[in-house]
């Protein structure tokens, strides 16, 4: 065989296999293809990962006890022919993208209790206190429990204190009885504003369709696990 079309050969079977290794989930540094002619002559094909960079975003709406991976990046592949020094991009590098909290902290123990738009004092209509990231109102009744969140996706609603948890934030919670859920305080209350205020107790209501719905719910504990994934809007 021809040193021209070992050459040739040496070149597709190093691009052959560092397409399959792109598309592997699997940690490489730098590494050799060799091919072997008839007359004990080696070619050679080199590939060199490109290690992603890190790029850190800070932001006071996400708690300083967290981040947030907002692209997890790729790394970088090129093939090096080593005889001509010819390279050739096989996969782009693509930068870690994070998001780091330097908002307080978010990890509460507190009160869960349940609420239904037909509750004593509440909007007839079923308006929950706060107005939605877009500006509109939200129906209890006409709009339903969850809100759609751009970042979070479908949460559930709660009333908090607007003064500890304002419009927007954006809670795990687990009271023991009920699966870990994620919700978006969108309303307040009079026990809510009060338990905050005297002492900064944590006391978040849940809404339901219905008063009695809430009550046969198993939302109720008094020792539920508040952890915030974002502050506000």
């Amino acid at each position: 065989m021809s040193i021209f079309l070992l050459d040739l050969l040496s070149k597709w079977v190093g691009i052959l296999v560092i397409s399959i290794l792109a598309i592997m989930p699997i940690s490489i540094s730098e590494t050799t293809y060799e091919v072997e002619s008839n007359n004990d002559m080696v070619l050679s094909v080199e590939t060199k990962v490109i290690e992603k960079e890190v790029n850190q975003r800070f932001s006071s709406k996400i708690p300083s006890n967290k981040t947030k991976v907002l692209d997890s990046g790729q790394h970088g592949i090129i093939y090096i022919d080593r005889i001509t020094g010819e390279k050739l991009t096989i996969r782009d590098m693509v930068p870690k993208e994070v998001l780091v909290g330097t908002g307080r902290n978010g990890n509460f123990t507190g009160v869960l209790t349940g609420y239904g738009p037909d509750c004593p004092g509440c909007s007839p209509v079923g308006n929950v206190a706060c107005r939605t990231r877009e500006g509109t109102a939200h129906s209890l009744i006409n709009d339903g429990l969850y809100y759609d969140d751009a970042e979070a996706g479908k949460l559930r609603i709660v009333a908090a204190s607007l003064n500890g948890f304002p419009c927007g934030t954006v809670v795990k919670v687990d009271n023991g009885s009920l699966k870990p859920f994620y919700a978006i305080v969108l309303d307040t209350g009079y026990t809510m504003r009060k338990s905050w205020n005297e002492d900064r107790r944590v006391w978040m209501d849940l809404a339901f369709n219905t008063q009695e719905e809430a009550r046969n719910g198993n939302a109720t504990s008094y020792n539920t696990k508040y952890n915030v994934q974002r502050w506000g809007w």
